[in-house]
């Protein structure tokens, strides 16, 4: 192993160094897909699936040698400056527990914990030992959400918001054909934290809370359904959020069983609405005597049109990213809904936060 300059020596314009942390979650070929691009270095993979890594190293022109068989020892070996974790959500926390003493940004896929407690350990260490800690989702990076932001909250050009609507899902993981790896984990009812509810209600959570300006919402109603117990006997494939806040709700509609793949979300104030239907397609209406219309939004521009370039810039502090959709204050309440929304449904009640 060649000499590692230390966090201080690193200039702001050399290729991140970064480490990642599993390969079971099959959005991984985003990063894998970008490594020879030149704005990041990966130093080193943690999979304890030998097999998975060598298969996706091979896949992707990458060196054996990147190879760890366990997270600590890839840290130790390659010293990152940060790490992108695509492991089971359950072990999000082992991986900030490894990183952050360490003094190593992570960043995880969606969502930030498998629950409430869970992520605020995750955010205690973060803050303890000031690393970043972001949540990837694939919808930060459409340009259609942050147009509808732009619309409704920066212009409030259809007045106040008084309902969100989020449709989030597929047809089903296995339906789609995810791989065994993945299914094994996202099946699970532990290493997931349940099932449609948690993997497509995190995106729902996620636009509703920076939309709202982070405000917790006042309660939580969740129904979940078992729609093909033969497929998925775990976990929930079917699921319905309902989150009250003193002037609107939010309905996020999370499914395994929609015909198509969708994530979509709707807007309406006191006099309009928008809707998006994929990132850059959206319809809108300012009012009811104008008839609704087609509009397209920019592209979002580098470093905030990607996760990685976004990661880099934040850790270079070149964005500060504190109220984003990736940002560490969002995240939680996210948590904190998916955590009540799983009571809810279990409990048969409203859950009422506190």
């Amino acid at each position: 192993m060649g000499w590692i300059p230390s966090l201080a020596q690193r200039s702001t314009d050399t290729p991140m160094r970064i480490g990642v942390a599993g390969l079971t979650h099959t959005h991984v070929h985003w990063i894998l897909n970008r490594a020879h691009d030149g704005d990041f270095e990966i130093v080193g993979i943690a999979e304890p699936n030998k097999d998975l890594a060598m298969r996706y190293l091979k896949r992707h022109r990458l060196s054996e040698d990147l190879w760890f068989a366990s997270l600590e020892e890839m840290l130790d070996k390659t010293q990152p400056e940060a790490v992108t974790a695509f492991n089971a959500i359950y072990e999000h926390l082992e991986t900030v527990e490894a990183c952050a003493p360490r003094g190593i940004h992570v960043m995880v896929e969606k969502p930030l914990a498998v629950s409430n407690a869970h992520a605020q350990k995750m955010a205690a260490l973060a803050n303890k030992h000031k690393i970043h800690l972001l949540t990837n989702y694939e919808t930060t990076w459409y340009g259609s959400n942050h147009e509808v932001y732009r619309q409704v909250v920066d212009h409030s050009l259809y007045g106040d918001i008084r309902k969100i609507v989020v449709h989030d899902g597929h047809p089903g993981p296995i339906e789609i054909g995810c791989n065994d790896e993945f299914l094994e984990w996202l099946t699970d009812p532990v290493m997931n934290g349940g099932g449609a509810l948690i993997d497509f209600g995190c995106y729902g959570a996620n636009l509703t809370t920076w939309l709202m300006q982070n405000q917790r919402p006042l309660s939580v109603t969740a129904i979940t359904q078992q729609i093909k117990p033969d497929k998925y006997p775990k976990v929930d494939d079917e699921a319905t959020i309902l989150l009250t806040y003193p002037d609107a709700q939010a309905i996020i509609q999370a499914s395994w069983n929609w015909p198509v793949s969708r994530k979509d979300l709707h807007v309406y104030g006191k006099t309009g609405y928008i809707k998006t239907i994929d990132g850059s397609k959206m319809l809108k209406r300012l009012n009811e005597k104008e008839p609704e219309v087609a509009v397209e939004a920019e592209p979002r521009q580098s470093p905030e049109d990607d996760p990685f370039a976004y990661f880099i810039a934040i850790v270079r502090g070149k964005l500060s990213g504190d109220n984003d959709l990736s940002s560490l204050a969002n995240n939680l309440i996210v948590v904190e809904i998916l955590d009540a929304a799983r009571r809810s449904s279990k409990e048969g009640k409203t859950i009422v936060m506190e």
